[in-house]
């Protein structure tokens, strides 16, 4: 009896070492370097990355440029299809088309949401004549609610050049597509300074 107990015991604790390594491959690690500049690591690859020209915040207010500090889920997938195939990723995926917006007007009830223009507030055109919404990935933060003023429209998007963003986390698009190949509907994004 003490043996089989023992036994049941031991698959248990292998059982949990194989579930918490589990789910550290299923979180990307986002560490600042200083400035806008990051490193992304994901399922044991490293990837330079850009973020907010502030930064990396704890206390992330709207217009401050800086990325939000803490643990994220990735919501789901925008593309242009006119530049970039299908994505391969477990997310919904949306084709992004010319009269897509996100609202960044703290004064709105939509804020922090995807609209559809014309719309009257301020907003962000999804709809870029730049790459960088290219192929892109809605940051689950500030969302479930939105709080007025805490910042908004925070996306995983290309980036051409690794210059700074106003608070997304932004990759090379070969990364990104990598990245989204093979994240799942639970993967957390994890952002420190």
């Amino acid at each position: 009896m003490f043996r089989k107990t023992i036994a049941v015991l031991a698959t248990l604790v292998i059982t949990q070492i194989v579930v918490v390594a589990q789910q550290q491959d299923d979180i990307i690690g986002v560490q600042g370097t200083g400035g806008h500049s990051c490193t992304l690591s994901y399922q044991g690859e490293t990837f330079p990355c850009a973020l907010g020209a502030n930064g990396v915040t704890s206390n992330k207010v709207e217009g401050d440029d800086c990325t939000p500090a803490g643990s994220f889920p990735l919501r789901r997938v925008f593309y242009r299809a006119d530049r970039v195939p299908n994505p391969n990723t477990a997310l919904l995926t949306n084709i992004t088309q010319p009269n897509y917006g996100w609202c960044d007007d703290p004064s709105a009830p939509e804020y922090n949401t995807f609209v559809t223009l014309p719309f009257e507030p301020s907003h962000e055109e999804l709809w870029l004549n730049g790459s960088y919404y290219d192929l892109m990935s809605v940051i689950g933060y500030n969302d479930a609610p939105p709080v007025p003023g805490l910042g908004s429209a925070i996306f995983f998007h290309v980036t051409p050049d690794y210059g700074s963003t106003s608070g997304c986390v932004a990759l090379a698009l070969s990364d990104l597509q990598w990245v989204l190949a093979r994240i799942t509907t639970t993967t957390m994004m994890n952002i420190t300074a």
